[in-house]
């Protein structure tokens, strides 16, 4: 069984977002950029159904700019056995339809029993290129995925939904979506760094996929969110709901 996890690049989490002076986007030169974490949590689950025997090769995939390779040798020294790099641009981007037909061009060359990828990017939210890649693969689908179990050409997929839990079973091969609740990824180790040098990593062009990535949403400006205003001490209630009408909270 092979599987195929999608391994985006985006600014870390920790990273204090700031918007250009002229709000055409945000800062991105000289800041650490690290790998998306529910897709981190996408690759963990994948090492984690080999190591229980089930899956036999974890392929780890990227759209990203040719300086991209240190993000996917980290990917490698997760554990994954090989990795795919679609080469793009420097500034190009890459919306969620074009990644999905993207990821759709490695489907049918690498042809994987199941596809795992994290439930959305921490840079765009978007929440749609799982959803897309499915539906143009013609294959079902199981997004929010807090427990994922796979036997019998099947995959059983806890998810998380707003009344609860909900329990499906889709057919492989299919796309998985992850939640934060499904694992932990594993901590890289000093010697899995020094292997991942050596596995295999394949760079393809993005214009030899042959998908347009024509922008199907456009972005005409970026602004901060605006900053708090200091707190203000009150007596009592009555002061605190006067307070609140004068700003028209109440």
């Amino acid at each position: 069984m092979k599987i195929l996890v999608g391994y985006k690049r985006v600014v870390d989490y920790n990273v204090r977002i700031q918007v250009k002076p002229d709000g055409s986007g945000v800062v991105t030169e000289g800041v650490k950029l690290s790998a998306n974490p529910f897709d981190e949590i996408a690759l963990e689950e994948a090492l984690r159904l080999r190591d229980k025997g089930i899956a036999t090769e974890v392929v780890v995939a990227t759209i990203a700019p040719a300086d991209a390779q240190a993000h996917l040798r980290n990917g490698l020294a997760m554990g994954a056995n090989r990795a795919i790099h679609v080469v793009t641009d420097a500034g190009q981007e890459v919306q969620p339809l074009a990644a999905a037909r993207a990821l759709l061009k490695l489907v049918e060359k690498e042809s994987p029993d199941l596809v795992i990828l994290g439930k959305q990017a921490i840079d765009d939210d978007a929440n749609q290129t799982g959803q897309m890649l499915a539906t143009i693969w013609g294959r079902p689908q199981a997004t929010f995925a807090s427990k994922l179990d796979v036997a019998d050409g099947k995959a059983t997929v806890t998810r998380e939904v707003d009344a609860g839990l909900e329990t499906l079973e889709v057919d492989l091969p299919a796309v998985v979506t992850t939640d934060l609740r499904l694992n932990e990824p594993r901590f890289i180790k000093l010697p899995d760094i020094m292997k991942a040098k050596s596995k295999p990593m394949e760079s393809i062009a993005w214009a030899d996929l042959g998908v347009e990535a024509g922008a199907g949403l456009k972005t005409t400006h970026h602004a901060a969110p605006a900053k708090r205003s200091k707190g203000v001490m009150v007596k009592d209630a009555a002061e605190l709901v006067a307070a609140l009408k004068d700003k028209g909270l109440l």
